[in-house]
């Protein structure tokens, strides 16, 4: 059983990894679901304040992640409807043009709400751009937690090897 909650646990935080680039999987939970899956075996110590810490921190990122393109919107002289845009552009082009929708939807969702308020296209770019830097952004963010998760995961299993072969 520890050998199954082993590599399920690396498969959850390879997902992770992968689910910082897709709004579909959340991915520091996902990474942090491999740490948790590790801790579970009867190989290795159960730490509940390193897996407490660690749950934090995945989910404040990825509630950031949610909140930092609008930010970028906002912070480059975007309207309430440019940040609107921003969440319903990522949503809608992620359906119908899926990964590459991420980077495409929040901002052509940005400018079109920033349009819909009677500014000018050229105007509207600004605040669109900074729901691209803000995706981008998160994304790096959600990246860098979840290769830490990893690091984690594995700094964990060499610390207990013996005990699992």
């Amino acid at each position: 059983m520890d050998l199954f909650l082993l590599i399920l646990g690396l498969l959850f935080c390879l997902i992770g990894i992968i689910g910082s680039f897709l709004p579909i999987i959340p991915g520091p939970v996902t990474s942090w679901l491999g740490i948790l899956l590790l801790n579970l075996t009867s190989a290795v110590e159960f730490n509940l304040n390193f897996v407490l810490i660690t749950f934090t921190v995945a989910v404040s990122v990825g509630i950031l992640d949610y909140i930092i393109p609008i930010l970028g919107v906002k912070k480059l002289g975007g309207s309430r409807s440019g940040q609107i845009g921003t969440t319903v552009g990522l949503i809608v082009a992620l359906v119908i043009l899926g990964p590459i929708g991420i980077i495409v939807g929040p901002f052509l969702g940005a400018l079109l709400g920033e349009m819909s308020t009677n500014k000018s296209f050229q105007n509207s770019l600004k605040p669109a751009f900074g729901s691209f830097i803000g995706v981008i952004a998160g994304s790096v963010i959600k990246f860098l937690i979840s290769l830490s998760f990893l690091f984690f995961y594995f700094d964990i299993f060499w610390g207990y090897r013996e005990s699992f072969f």
